[in-house]
């Protein structure tokens, strides 16, 4: 499964590795643009993979929209949400506390390894 979604500052794009959904995401997420996310983790939920990896290492700002959206996909369900993090992604994370909450890598590919050990 593969699908491209873009906006005028969030283009995100799926496909799946296994039983794992990868949801990749460039650019800012905003108020305005948090919806376009929120709506890429649920198709990529509607899978129902083992796991979501949502690789932000090209996204350039989070905001607390954002944030409420990864919140969100990671109290809902039973899907585990990994978040590969850039270095702006991780800070508004961190400062908030949810990396307490969230599974944080720093590549994909430890994301996807077998024992999936967050980088906290």
């Amino acid at each position: 499964m593969t699908g491209e979604r873009v906006s005028p500052v969030l283009r995100t794009e799926q496909r799946t590795e296994g039983s794992v959904a990868i949801v990749t995401v460039h650019g800012e997420v905003d108020m305005n643009s948090a919806p376009q996310l929120q709506s890429a983790l649920d198709e990529a939920l509607r899978g129902e993979p083992a796991a979501v990896v949502l690789d932000m290492t090209g996204v350039g700002f989070l905001g607390s929209a954002g944030l409420s959206v990864l919140l969100a996909v990671s109290q809902a369900g039973t899907t585990a949400l990994r978040v590969v993090t850039s270095p702006a992604v991780r800070r508004p994370i961190e400062v908030t506390a949810l990396d307490k909450l969230l599974e944080l890598f720093p590549t994909v590919e430890a994301a996807l390894a077998p024992d999936g050990s967050p980088a906290n």
